[in-house]
């Protein structure tokens, strides 16, 4: 039978008490699907990934397209989802509030709210109401189940601002603000991981793979408790589609097909995990 949305989070929080673990990134209920198959603990959504998927960039979708998204990824496995929620969809703790009582309602496992704004012009909220909306965002899954977990992200690093000590500073700020996990996408090296890590402990930390090099024990060896990919299996998943495509086009011909996955594996897979899912069994004939 499916698993319980208490169940999920109950499991997703575990996953946060000890070890390592990578939480990949499906952008649809096909890769979500494969993902559990593969043996993944837990998953996150991803907003590129989902965004490409809808013929869209990046931060182009509206609060309603990603409440309906998450809808489908936590029903569409038993796996716990975290949620990419970008910003809130709103810069007022207010507006953020609504917004992640919504995504809650959805059935996901976690939920992750980040400090950039979308602009060019000032791409970081001023600290203060940084802050602010962490704990707005805290008190919003308070009051529907306090279990989901809250991620704060600090972006500075993925926008230019590459000054760790103001990163720290910030992740530290969203932890007293109730945060359960800190996030700062694009630091790299060993000593910047291994100084966040310090920092905010013992809450977990989540890192973002940005570097080919990086290895899941590497990363733990360092303290990080999960590892995220973001939009890098979409952008691999892409980058056949689009290799092919272009062969197509430009070649006439279709040698790229060779090393595609066969329609028979990909239909088996997926009848077993639909059966699996949604708990029909077959009736044994007497």
């Amino acid at each position: 039978m499916p698993i319980s949305t208490a169940e999920k989070r109950a499991t997703f929080r575990k996953l946060h008490e000890s070890g390592c673990f990578v939480i990949p990134n499906p952008w649809d209920a096909g890769s979500a699907r494969y993902l559990q198959h593969a043996g993944f603990k837990a998953l996150a959504s991803t907003s590129s990934g989902y965004a490409w998927s809808t013929g869209r960039a990046d931060n182009r979708v509206t609060a309603d397209d990603v409440i309906d998204h998450l809808t489908m990824l936590a029903a569409a496995t038993d796996l716990p989802v975290n949620a990419d929620f970008e910003a809130g969809f709103a810069d007022d703790p207010e507006g953020v509030a609504l917004n992640v009582t919504r995504a809650v309602g959805t059935g996901i496992a976690g939920l992750s709210i980040e400090n950039s704004t979308g602009r060019a012009d000032q791409p970081l909220y001023e600290d203060d109401l940084a802050v602010e909306r962490i704990a707005a965002a805290r008190a919003a899954i308070d009051a529907v189940d306090p279990s989901v977990v809250l991620v704060a992200r600090c972006e500075g690093f993925l926008w230019g601002e590459r000054d760790l000590a103001k990163t720290i500073a910030r992740l530290v700020a969203f932890a007293e603000a109730g945060a359960d996990c800190l996030y700062a996408p694009g630091i790299s090296t060993p000593e910047e991981i291994a100084a966040v890590v310090k920092a905010v402990h013992p809450l977990p930390v989540n890192v973002l793979t940005v570097q080919p090099a990086m290895t899941v024990q590497g990363l733990a060896d360092l303290g990080v408790r999960r590892i995220s990919v973001g939009g890098a299996l979409a952008r691999s998943a892409w980058a056949g589609f689009m290799g092919a495509t272009k062969e197509i086009a430009e070649q006439g011909t279709f040698t790229a097909f060779a090393g595609a996955a066969k329609g028979a594996e990909l239909n088996g897979l997926f009848a077993v995990s639909d059966a699996c899912h949604s708990g029909v069994r077959e009736r044994s004939s007497k």
